[in-house]
């Protein structure tokens, strides 16, 4: 699996790279893509938290589901997809809803990034929260539903985001929260269609911002070691 990685990236870097320790919060459509972009990138530890289980509905984008997993927990099924790609990988899946309550059951410090891909506002902000405190790189998924264009997604800072509702609604909670400091986010600037409930998606937008996500954390080691 590194042969072809090794060609353009150096070895030391690579190993950095391989030794990172991750926390993926949300495993669906642009969590699933971000953590299997990552782990065939060869990086070897990994804890994924998500609550929720397959769909029927998750078919049309999140990578992780198929045919034979709905009903499953996401969490679990993408440890089974993860052992598929690299058996010797570690991945520590929780079911569960991180919330406040049950925050601490985490280590935050024990993490070299954490990729926030959930759908709880509240959840978004705690993790922003921490891992400023902690000193921890974050990235965190803004808005991707209700839109086609993947070209319109950029990795930038929440205070840069336009057109995006989501980030308009995450800056406020900072701002209440007297945060003001750089956090870096995957977002849009496609204006999302206008639907009734249930948001509408494709695999086009959700996936990309994953493949985004990863790929910060990915340059960002690069960057490092240059």
């Amino acid at each position: 699996m590194d042969e072809r990685i090794l060609r353009i990236i150096p070895e030391n870097q690579y190993q950095t790279i391989k030794n990172l320790n991750i926390l993926i919060v949300g495993v669906g459509g642009v969590g699933g893509s971000a953590f299997e972009a990552l782990v065939r990138m060869g990086i070897q530890k990994f804890t994924i938290i998500d609550n929720d289980k397959f769909d029927i509905s998750n078919l049309n984008r999140q990578i992780l589901a198929n045919i034979n997993n709905i009903g499953y927990f996401k969490a679990n099924e993408a440890k089974i997809r993860a052992k598929s790609i690299n058996p010797d990988i570690f991945i520590d899946s929780r079911v569960m809803f991180l919330e406040e309550a049950n925050f601490k059951e985490i280590d935050i410090t024990q993490y070299d990034y954490v990729l926030d891909c959930c759908d709880s506002v509240n959840t978004k902000l705690l993790l922003i929260k921490e891992c400023l405190n902690n000193n921890i790189k974050i990235i965190s998924s803004m808005g991707t539903g209700n839109r086609i264009d993947p070209t319109k997604l950029e990795i930038c800072n929440i205070w840069k985001t336009s057109g995006d509702p989501l980030a308009k609604k995450m800056r406020k909670l900072l701002k209440d929260n007297k945060i003001n400091k750089r956090v870096m986010v995957v977002s849009s600037k496609e204006i999302p269609v206008k639907v009734s409930n249930p948001v509408g998606s494709t695999s086009l937008v959700p996936n990309v911002a994953g493949y985004y996500m990863a790929s910060y954390v990915i340059n960002d080691v690069l960057k490092k070691g240059e």
